[in-house]
C-alpha cells in the first residue's frame, strides 16, 4: 500500500518553485549595455531602478538598487527579508510583471559615489512619478517618497526591460479574483495589525489606505461581474 504524506517533502509548493524559476529566467534575460554594446543579463546590472506591476497591469511598487538588480529583486520576492515584505507593505503574490531601468554608465562605482547616487535618485523619482500617473488610484504601495531631485529625468531616454514572472500554471492558481480578494484582505489585516502594535510613520498608514482602495475596487469589479445588484436575491417571506 502506497504511503501518502505531505509532511516530509523537501520540495517547495508548486507556485513557489515556479515563481523562483520564472524570476531567474527574467533576471537572466540578455539586455544591451549601451556603453559596451554587449549584452549582459538584466539582473547583473549594479545600478538601477525597478517597478512591480500586479495582475491588472497596475503599478504597485518602485525601488532602487546599487548592489545589483538581481540581488535586490530576489530579496523582495523570494526570501522575505526586506522591510516592505516583513511589514506587509508589499505582497510578493501580487507581483505579475517587473520593469527594470538599468544605469550601465555606473557599473563598478562604489555605493557612496555621489554622481551615481544622484542619477539613481533622479531615475527613481521619475519612475515613481510615472507609476503614480499611471495608477488608477493615484498611489502605489511605497511607504516612503523617493528623494527630491534637482533635475528631472526623461524616462523615454532610459532603455528599460519589462517581463512577466508568472507562468500560465501559476496564473491559473493566483489570478482568480476571489483568491486575490482574499489574499489582499489578508495583507491588509496583517498591515493593520503592525500599525496597531507599533509606533509607525504616516507613510505606512498611506499604504494601508491605498491597499483598502485596491481591495474595494477589486471587490466592486467582482461584484459587478457576477451580476451586481440584479443578482442579489430577495429575502423570502415567511
Amino acid at each position: 500500500m502506497a504511503k501518502h504524506s505531505s509532511v516530509s517533502t523537501n520540495k517547495p509548493p508548486i507556485d513557489t518553485a515556479d515563481l523562483r524559476a520564472k524570476l531567474t529566467e527574467l533576471l537572466n534575460t540578455p539586455f544591451l549595455n549601451v556603453l559596451t554594446q554587449e549584452e549582459m543579463p538584466i539582473g547583473n546590472f549594479q545600478w538601477g531602478v525597478y517597478a512591480f506591476y500586479d495582475y491588472d497591469g497596475e503599478p504597485i511598487y518602485v525601488g532602487q538598487t546599487n548592489e545589483k538588480v538581481r540581488t535586490r529583486i530576489r530579496r523582495h520576492l523570494t526570501n522575505q527579508r526586506t522591510d516592505a515584505v516583513a511589514m506587509s507593505v508589499l505582497d510578493p503574490f501580487e507581483v505579475y510583471e517587473i520593469e527594470v531601468y538599468p544605469l550601465p554608465q555606473f557599473e563598478g562605482r562604489k555605493a557612496k559615489d555621489k554622481e551615481a547616487k544622484a542619477a539613481l535618485d533622479g531615475l527613481e523619482r521619475a519612475v515613481y512619478e510615472s507609476a503614480i500617473a499611471k495608477s488608477k488610484f493615484g498611489a502605489i504601495l511605497n511607504e516612503k517618497n523617493p528623494p527630491e531631485v534637482a533635475s528631472s529625468i526623461a524616462l523615454e531616454d532610459i532603455p528599460s526591460f519589462r517581463g512577466c514572472i508568472v507562468s500560465s500554471r501559476v496564473f491559473e492558481l493566483r489570478n482568480h479574483p476571489d483568491f486575490r480578494i482574499a489574499r489582499r484582505a489578508l495583507i491588509i489585516s496583517r498591515l493593520a495589525q503592525v500599525i496597531s502594535e507599533r509606533k509607525v510613520q504616516n507613510g505606512l498608514r498611506r499604504v494601508l489606505l491605498t491597499q483598502a482602495k485596491r481591495l474595494a475596487w477589486l471587490s466592486e469589479q467582482r461584484f459587478i461581474a457576477m451580476g451586481g445588484e440584479v443578482a442579489v436575491p430577495e429575502e423570502a417571506n415567511d
